[in-house]
């Protein structure tokens, strides 16, 4: 039986391609690409897969869709689990920004993480990613996948995309990853086909307007504006293009494509998007431009409102010693240390005057009185001193059951904090007491399958 499409979109559809409609409507029908990208940071473990993205280096296909809640790597951030098609922006960013020492970036509209993860494997040492979610019930998700891929140069917020304006010239990137009709995930998503209409698509077209619009002013002079959609719509994608061009100051600028890709250049007044199509590319429909602002002024840094209270002196040499990898500024928030790169705390303080933030930097530990207790965030973080802590390594039963949150046998745990590993990767903490091993991984987080 055959996917069975809205009238309304076949007709479009069938002006779009012409003669290629019937190849595209037989892609949808054909088995879905499982494809993952994995995290620079932590990828030791995936190192003999060999099918890449062409678009994305750290892009795999797998052969098949195995069962990622089972696989421990999975929740050790050493991957994520993402449609290939929308790796794209990563090889946008290649191009636009490569060479940019301490880049700001913005993602916009970032739940559930996927593309700010991307985003944040190439920030490097001195780079601040933001990563908004607007709808608060997504926020939780975005900020446990921020965590396991464990950037400590991110900040996760939770805000309009109006309240932006408050940061104006801040950003060399604004990536505006848009709602839309999702047309380009009817293949692996039924509500996506039920939920269509053409009424739905005017209507995620004007509200992808507002988003830019409001979001325009945060991007520096020079900066750059990533839009992207995961539909085929004109009015959401060409159409919207070249409304960016001819509303803001904004330069479309193209990007360079390899032939055997399969990538669609869609050309509009000047503009050049680029389009993925289910028959030609072998991931899921996507759209994206990119422009250049070409008018505004600089971020200009104002007296913080909200101070952000420091960690107290006498607990810093003991936060140092449980962090490597770069200089750290420490502050506290509800008795937790937090950790922010010093190279981008101004950066983050500002941020966080001026928004509501739900994450930052790296929690380190819970403060009581004179002791510290290591936080999850920590276990995962590319911010950890292993050297700090001793390591018990789980196989791959007491690891799914680790996660599953049993109590595990663990001989060699020493007393007090473990970090627990799998394949050398951390999962989290196990603390000793004598005469139990308490597992510490957090309760919402667990597997909640059987694992047995």
């Amino acid at each position: 039986m055959g996917i069975a499409l809205p009238t309304d979109f076949e007709a479009r559809m069938h002006g779009q391609l012409g003669s290629e409609y019937d190849s595209f409507v037989a892609a949808l029908e054909s088995p879905i690409p499982t494809s993952i990208r994995l995290n620079p940071h932590k990828t030791n473990a995936l190192s003999d897969i060999s099918d890449t993205v062409c678009w994305e280096p750290q892009g795999r296909y797998l052969a098949e869709r195995p069962v990622f809640t089972l696989d421990p790597l999975l929740h050790a951030g050493a991957y994520y689990v993402q449609e290939a098609s929308s790796m794209f922006v990563g090889h946008v960013l290649r191009q636009i920004a490569d060479n940019k020492a301490n880049i700001r970036i913005l993602d916009l509209c970032a739940a559930p993480g996927g593309k700010s993860t991307h985003y944040a494997s190439f920030i490097g040492q001195g780079g601040l990613l933001v990563s908004n979610e607007v709808i608060n019930s997504r926020v939780p998700t975005l900020c446990e996948n921020m965590t396991k891929w464990g950037c400590p140069n991110a900040v996760v917020t939770n805000n309009d995309p109006a309240d932006f304006r408050r940061l104006a010239g801040f950003f060399d990137v604004v990536a505006v990853d848009a709602p839309c009709s999702g047309e380009g995930m009817f293949r692996r998503d039924a509500t996506a086909i039920n939920e269509w209409s053409v009424t739905n698509t005017r209507n995620c077209a004007q509200r992808q307007q507002r988003i830019v619009a409001d979001a325009w002013d945060a991007l520096k002079p020079g900066g750059h504006l990533i839009y992207s959609t995961c539909t085929f719509c004109p009015d959401e994608d060409e159409n919207n293009m070249t409304w960016i061009k001819s509303t803001f100051a904004a330069e479309p600028i193209e990007i360079s494509i390899a032939p055997d890709w399969g990538i669609t250049p869609i050309e509009k007044d000047g503009c050049t998007g680029y389009r993925f199509i289910q028959h030609l590319t072998r991931g899921e429909g996507f759209f994206c431009c990119v422009f250049r602002k070409t008018d505004g002024s600089n971020f200009s840094a104002k007296k913080l409102k909200n101070k952000v209270p420091s960690v107290p002196k006498k607990q810093i040499p003991r936060l140092q010693d449980m962090t490597s990898g770069t200089d750290f500024e420490y502050y506290l928030k509800n008795d937790t240390a937090i950790a922010v790169p010093q190279s981008i705390a101004a950066d983050v303080l500002a941020v966080a005057d001026a928004l509501t933030v739900r994450k930052m930097g790296t929690a380190i530990a819970h403060i009581f009185g004179e002791k510290l207790a290591p936080e999850h965030d920590l276990a995962l973080s590319w911010a950890l001193n292993r050297q700090a802590f001793n390591a018990v390594e789980l196989p791959l039963p007491d690891a799914l059951r680790y996660l599953h949150r049993d109590n595990v046998f663990v001989p060699d745990a020493a007393t007090g904090f473990n970090l627990v590993t799998y394949n050398n990767l951390s999962l989290g903490w196990i603390k000793n007491i004598g005469n139990r091993w308490n597992n510490l991984y957090p309760q919402n987080w667990k597997i909640r399958m059987n694992v047995e």
